[in-house]
This record gives structure tokens, C-alpha cells and sequence, in this order.
């Protein structure tokens, strides 16, 4: 059983029928906006509850949980701040999982700039290369990593522009602000497909893998609504939106062990 099936399970035990609509808050990254939505809207016209987002890097977000923002659950960019929100005991530890691995794209909005090689990067055929603060976003890591597997972190400081963020790398390559960006593929990608521009996929072998976790805060876990959100994740449509985006899911036994050793590990707590 996978670890979203499981958890599934284990609210759906106790999830009523809903009697009436409630509404949640959803704290996601930047470079999965636009995917929630989507999985959102299908929720909300499934069930009437309303689903707010609130959008911005993991690491800002993650203070602002910190801070006491007023989410339900988050849905990171990386595996390491919902960990750290369960152990800080901000966070319900057994609603733990990977939603998603994302996808690292060298991308210009130009037809004809990056051929399928990224080549663009070594021929120096380019002014302004984007990608986004390594110190608040995982894509940021990621970018800095493959440029360093590439050999060209140090040589490309000086053409490199830095967003808060992965929405404003990409915008700054929308803009036509920077020639290239290291962006995430969901962003470019719709029904399958490159929007537009010029892309290559940067290869995984060239940075450690970029794993999404999300997990339920304290402020939701007594929502009906929320644990309903969480079973309705692992369903069939919210996977076709993800591949449509170009996410892979990684619901794997060894992440359903890690769910139910986190469940018995709070229930002894409690104990």
C-alpha cells in the first residue's frame, strides 16, 4: 500500500459525510502553484469545499509557518522543512508523504536558443542566466548543482540573475529580463507538452533529486475537509494533472512504513 493510500485510510476512517462546505489553506510552493489550482478546482467542484493557496518559496514559507501563519498543511519543494515542522511539532508526522519529484529544464523563451544538449550554456551564446535563491528554494540547489556537475558554477556568477523564487525565475525568462533560466518543467509544461520557447531537461544524474513532501500542520488536523483533500490526492485524476505537468509520483512502500512508524511513534508519545 502506498504511503498516500495509506494515510487515505487511516482519515478516511474518519471522515463524515460532509454536512456542509468548509474551506482550508494550502501553503505550496512556487513551482507547484499552478498544479494545485487545477487539483483545487476538481476538489471543490467534487465536494464544496473551498481550498485557499497561498504561494511563495518553501523557505519563506516554512518561517512563516514558524511564525504562526494560519495554515492547514503545506506542500513543499523539498523533504526537509515538512521533517523539520514534525519534529519542531508543528506538523502531524503520520500525514507525511512525497507528492511529487520534480524536474530541473534549462528554458528560454526563444524557439531556437537551448537545442536538446543544453549546449547553449558551454558556447556562452547568451546574456543573462536565471535561476532562483538556492538559500530559500530547492530549485535553486538544484540549478547551483548542475551547473557545479557541469563545471560551470563559478564561470557563470558573473551572467547570473537570482529570483526569491521559482515563479519569478521563470517570469524573469517570460519577461525577456534574462536570456535563460533554470526553471522547473511543471511550469513549462501543459497537457504534456512544452508551452513554448526552447528547452532541455536537464539530466537527474547532474543534481540530487528533487522529492516534494507535503504534511498536515496542527491548525488542520481536525478538519474534515483537509483529510478529505489528502484521501482525494491519491486518486486518479490528481495523478493525470501531475503527469500532465511533467511531476512523477513517488508513493513507495518505503514511505508507507516511514507514515505508520511516524503514527506509532506519536501515539507512543501521547501515551
Amino acid at each position: 500500500m502506498s504511503a498516500l493510500a495509506l494515510v487515505g485510510g487511516l482519515f478516511a476512517l474518519f471522515i463524515p459525510t460532509a454536512a456542509r462546505a468548509e474551506e482550508f489553506t494550502l501553503a505550496v510552493a512556487s513551482n507547484f502553484t499552478t498544479p494545485m489550482q487545477a487539483i483545487a478546482a476538481k476538489f471543490e467542484a467534487r465536494t464544496g469545499h473551498k481550498v485557499n493557496l497561498a504561494s511563495g518559496s518553501s523557505g519563506k514559507l516554512f518561517a512563516q509557518i514558524r511564525h504562526g501563519a494560519p495554515f492547514d498543511a503545506f506542500f513543499s519543494a523539498d523533504q526537509v522543512k515538512p521533517s523539520r515542522l514534525v519534529a519542531l511539532e508543528l506538523a502531524k508526522g503520520s500525514t507525511l508523504f512525497t507528492y511529487a519529484n520534480g524536474t530541473l529544464v534549462l528554458w528560454s523563451s526563444h524557439a531556437d536558443l537551448v537545442d536538446g544538449q543544453g549546449s547553449v550554456l558551454n558556447t556562452g551564446r547568451y546574456k543573462k542566466l536565471a535561476i532562483a535563491n538556492p538559500r530559500l528554494a530547492p530549485y535553486g540547489i538544484a540549478a547551483v548543482e548542475a551547473l557545479q556537475s557541469l563545471g560551470i558554477e563559478q564561470s557563470s556568477r558573473a551572467r547570473r540573475v537570482q529570483g526569491e523564487n521559482i515563479s519569478q525565475t521563470y517570469q524573469f525568462v517570460a519577461t525577456g529580463n534574462a536570456d535563460l533560466g533554470l526553471v522547473a518543467l511543471s511550469q513549462l509544461m501543459r497537457n504534456g507538452r512544452l508551452s513554448r520557447g526552447s528547452a532541455w531537461i536537464v539530466p537527474q544524474s547532474l543534481y540530487r533529486p528533487i522529492r516534494q513532501d507535503a504534511v498536515i500542520l496542527n491548525r488542520g488536523v481536525d478538519s474534515p475537509a483537509l483529510a478529505e483533500f489528502w484521501a482525494f490526492f491519491s486518486g486518479p485524476e490528481v495523478q493525470e494533472i501531475l503527469a500532465s505537468f511533467g511531476y512523477t509520483a513517488d508513493f513507495s512502500p518505503e514511505k508507507a512504513e516511514k507514515a505508520e512508524k511516524a503514527e506509532k511513534a506519536e501515539k507512543s508519545h501521547v501515551e
